[in-house]
């Protein structure tokens, strides 16, 4: 079994996870990079977001140079944006089939998970598994424990469990 990591983050917080995971696991990992970088003044993202997240927004973003067919489960990172994946996000997910595909979702977010999961699910048809949402407050993980448990048996063999 292959993985890969696919992920976008814009206060790092969800790169850091990333990091965590290929300094573990030595998987191979790809960024979801907008054409147009998002402003660094983050109530300005978080306002204009507030509006175009529940129209399906989904921003131009730079192509991945990856063969989705050499992986069997891809580990997809994303922050929560008002309820949902992030807008470069949910373009990854409208642009590129994983259908058939296992997807273990880590959404990192300030307090609530929303419909983030489902709207994965039903963007891509995949099978999702092992899915796990992280709160940050002030950039700090609120639950590092929870992390490193999951992080811990993310290889576990699941008809074992």
């Amino acid at each position: 079994m292959k993985r890969l990591i696919v992920f976008y983050s814009y206060t790092n917080n969800t790169r850091g996870i990333v990091d965590k995971i290929k300094n573990r696991y030595n998987y191979d990992t790809v960024e979801i990079k907008t054409k147009e970088e998002y402003s660094d003044d983050y109530d300005k993202v978080v306002a204009s977001e507030e509006k175009l997240v529940p129209l399906d927004y989904q921003p131009d973003i730079e192509p991945l140079d990856i063969d989705f067919n050499q992986y069997d489960e891809i580990i997809l990172c994303t922050p929560v944006w008002w309820y949902s994946v992030a807008s470069p996000v949910n373009t990854f997910l409208h642009t590129y089939n994983l259908k058939g595909k296992t997807i273990i979702p880590i959404a990192t977010n300030g307090g609530w998970l929303g419909r983030t999961f489902d709207n994965i699910a039903n963007l891509t048809g995949a099978n999702i598994k092992k899915s796990l949402s992280l709160q940050f407050d002030k950039g700090r993980l609120t639950n590092p424990y929870e992390f490193e448990d999951w992080l811990d048996h993310l290889e576990d063999d699941e008809s074992k469990m």
